[in-house]
């Protein structure tokens, strides 16, 4: 089993909402193109699902 990693960091709010549109945008393709195999994208694109959740549970949800 993985250790899990907490991390913690201050955005203004129009980081963070900048920030929850970036990770609600971005797909597939550009998750793929930045990765190694598909194994290293899937990890990155369940990283960027956490962090998605994180900030919409912080009331930064796009719609």
């Amino acid at each position: 089993m993985d250790n899990t990693v907490s991390v913690l960091t201050e955005l203004s709010d129009a980081q963070a909402l900048a920030l929850a549109q970036l990770v609600k945008r971005v797909g597939w393709q550009e998750v793929r193109i930045n990765a190694v195999d598909d194994d290293e994208a899937y990890l990155m694109r369940e990283a960027l699902s956490a962090l998605q959740k994180g900030l919409a549970e912080s009331g930064y949800a796009p719609r």
